[in-house]
């Protein structure tokens, strides 16, 4: 049980690291767009996404405390 653990709590890590990694190049993007872009309307659109990847990468951070959460309440010794 305590390999499984470890092996979760490995792909957990990677996960997050994976997606903290492409949401911080999705918002520099984005930032970067909203700077340069002159339209207004696309500077709006440049909000929102700056918004949803800042949502979606916290989403993945509580996914995962809540994923090693579930993973540290089942007992070791299953029979």
């Amino acid at each position: 049980m305590a390999q499984l653990q470890s092996l979760l709590n490995n792909w957990i890590l990677i996960a997050q690291g994976l997606i903290g990694s492409v949401g911080a190049l999705a918002f520099l993007i984005a930032f970067m767009y909203k700077i340069v872009a002159v339209d207004p309307h696309n500077v709006m659109e440049a909000k929102k996404w700056i918004g949803r990847i800042v949502f979606g990468t916290i989403g993945v951070e509580v996914a995962g405390t809540l994923t090693h959460a579930l993973i540290a309440s089942v007992p070791a010794t299953v029979h």
